[in-house]
C-alpha cells in the first residue's frame, strides 16, 4: 500500500537496520508478528503531507527515520509549528485513539521511513496486546509534555529574543555537550524555526546574527554551538 505521496517497501522489522531503541522494534515474538501484518511500510519524500488539521486520520504513522512537521494554521494562512517529530514518534495517536479529528497537520521535512497501521488494524493490536498500552501511554505523555513546552515558548516570552532562547533550550536536550558547550544539529530553515516561535524569517534571521555577535551561538555549516546554556536561560527567563 502506498501513502499520498509516497512509495510502498517490503521492508520487514526483522531485517530493518534502522532499527533503534524503539518500543514497536522489540515486541514480543507474537505481538511483533501480528505488526508486521497489518503495517504498510512507506518511503515518504520531503513536503508530503501525511493529514491535514481537522482531517479524520486513516491511521497512526510510526516513524522509523526522518522528521515531520507537527502545526496548526490560521485561517489567514499563519503557520505554527507544534512541534517536530523525529524517529520512534508515533504520529496521530491521539486522533485514532480518541476516535476524533487531527488537531494537526503533518508534513515530512525530509524523507522519510515510516509504517502505516489503519486505524481498526491499530485498536484492534493495541486491545489484543495489552503490552502496546505501555507505548501509547509514554507516547501519549510525551506528545503532551511538547505541547505544554511549546506553550511555554510562546506564551512565557514576550521578545522575539526570549522565544528563540527558549528553542534553542529546548534543542539542547537532544544536543551532544562537547567541552566547547552544547553542539545541535538544526534542520530547520528560518522560516520554519519561525513557524516554531510565531515570529517572521526576517526577526529570526536577525536574532541570530545578534546571538552570534553576542557568542550566544556560533555556526558551523548546519551546526550550531551553544557555549553557555545559563546565558541563554537569562535571555529566555528559563
Amino acid at each position: 500500500m502506498s501513502g499520498l505521496h509516497g512509495t510502498a517497501s517490503n521492508l520487514a522489522c526483522e531485517s530493518c537496520k534502522l532499527k533503534a531503541d524503539n518500543f514497536f522494534c522489540h515486541l514480543s515474538p507474537a505481538a511483533a508478528k501480528e505488526f508486521a501484518a497489518i503495517k504498510y511500510s512507506t518511503t515518504y519524500p520531503s513536503g508530503s503531507v501525511l493529514f491535514l488539521e481537522n482531517e479524520h486520520t486513516r491511521g497512526v504513522f510510526l516513524l522509523c527515520s526522518g522528521l515531520v512537521k507537527l502545526a496548526v494554521s490560521s485561517r489567514g494562512g499563519k503557520t505554527l509549528i507544534l512541534r517536530i517529530a523525529g524517529p520512534r514518534e508515533i504520529i496521530g495517536l491521539h486522533s485514532v485513539m480518541s476516535n476524533a479529528h487531527a488537531e494537526v497537520s503533518a508534513e515530512t521535512l525530509q524523507p522519510c521511513q515510516i509504517a502505516f497501521i489503519r486505524r481498526d488494524d491499530f485498536l484492534r493490536f493495541v486491545h489484543t496486546y495489552p503490552e502496546v498500552y505501555e507505548a501509547v501511554a509514554m507516547q501519549l505523555s510525551s506528545q503532551y509534555s511538547s505541547a505544554c513546552e511549546q506553550l511555554r515558548t510562546i506564551g512565557l516570552s514576550s521578545s522575539a529574543h526570549g522565544k528563540l532562547a527558549r528553542l534553542l533550550l529546548h534543542w539542547c536536550a537532544d544536543g551532544r555537550e562537547t567541552k566547547d558547550g552544547t553542539q545541535i544539529k538544526v534542520r530547520l530553515t528560518h522560516e520554519q524555526i519561525a513557524e516554531c516561535v510565531g515570529s517572521t524569517r526576517e526577526t529570526v534571521t536577525r536574532t541570530l546574527s545578534e546571538f552570534k555577535s553576542r557568542h550566544l551561538v556560533t555556526f558551523k555549516g548546519a551546526t550550531m554551538m551553544i557555549p553557555s546554556r545559563a546565558a541563554l536561560e537569562a535571555i529566555g527567563g528559563s
